[in-house]
């Protein structure tokens, strides 16, 4: 059983029941699901993720004057809830504590966006990291009568302004040019393989950040950002690609594959309309993605900077 299988579980035969035993008029204002921080969240949980954080456990989200006057009394509650049978209470390590129980909305998107409402202006968009808006929009909204806890969340799945993705894109496209097309291979001829092996890494965090962005789709920490590859129909092959580069000793086959990332990548930036070069060096398709950005101050902002 996964873990937002737990979580449901969890919910519809014991939270559900006492909720509306001792706050029926309130329930239609609870927003109840399991999303935020953890493997689980994402549905990447598996054997090892249960060693710490994981088990039978929910999120109860308010508005702000429902959490000030009901907060305590909702959490009080879902502390003194049994384990639904066949489950175990989700335990909570050193940093778990805090990720279910009664949360007040604005504040748990605020954490997660640095705004009540998720974020509104480019510059506040820009400013999240992209695995902050992916936590803040993974697991399930299980009930939401009063909608404004979804509302805010199908704002954010709806993914950035088309400027600021095409801001990302070309910086992501910059990066895989310098660090895989260009000082990968030179870092190599020179001998110096910590660089080498950095340059690698750097490319690799682009490129895999570069498929979530042509999916419109916002990448995880990065301890998930293979892992969520595996799902995604733009790019299918981005996971098996990926994962076969790090497998690969330093050296022509890797820098070989290499090369093919980047084909594929500029081979999709052009199928999406973001380019019209025929270049496979991705500093050319960087270059290309940068003119269809309208706002002015972002077309003429480094094009690495993001």
């Amino acid at each position: 059983m996964t873990g937002l299988e737990a979580a449901r579980r969890q919910y519809e035969r014991v939270g559900r029941p006492a909720l509306e035993t001792q706050f029926a008029g309130l329930l239609p204002r609870m927003a109840i699901g399991l999303a935020g921080e953890g493997s689980e969240c994402f549905g990447f949980d598996d054997a090892l993720s249960r060693d710490h954080d994981w088990g039978a456990g929910f999120c109860i989200w308010l508005d702000e004057a429902d959490f000030r006057s009901y907060g305590a009394q909702v959490q009080a509650l879902y502390d003194s809830l049994p384990a639904a049978e066949g489950l175990a209470l989700r335990s909570a390590g050193q940093y778990g504590a805090g990720r279910v129980g009664c949360l007040c909305t604005a504040s748990w998107y605020r954490r997660y966006t640095g705004c009540p409402a998720g974020p509104q202006t480019l510059e506040q968009w820009r400013r999240v990291p992209e695995a902050f808006l992916a936590t803040a929009v993974n697991g399930e909204v299980f009930a939401d009568p009063l909608g404004h806890f979804t509302a805010v969340r199908q704002r954010l799945i709806g993914f950035y302004p088309e400027d600021v993705r095409l801001k990302k894109l070309a910086a992501r496209a910059a990066v895989m040019a310098q660090a895989g097309q260009y000082n990968y291979p030179r870092c190599l001829r020179r001998g110096e393989l910590v660089a080498a092996q950095l340059a690698r890494s750097e490319f690799m965090r682009a490129g895999m950040s570069l498929v979530y962005l042509l999916n419109r789709r916002y990448a995880p920490f990065y301890k998930w950002m293979h892992r969520g590859l595996r799902d995604l129909p733009v790019l299918p092959r981005a996971y098996a690609q990926f994962d076969e580069l790090a497998r690969m000793p330093d050296g022509a086959q890797a820098a070989e594959k290499i090369e093919g990332i980047c084909l594929t990548a500029a081979a999709e930036l052009r199928r999406q309309g973001l380019s019209d070069s025929p270049d496979s060096f991705l500093q050319a398709q960087a270059e290309q993605v940068m003119t269809r950005i309208r706002d002015p101050a972002l077309r003429q902002a480094h094009i690495m900077e993001e």
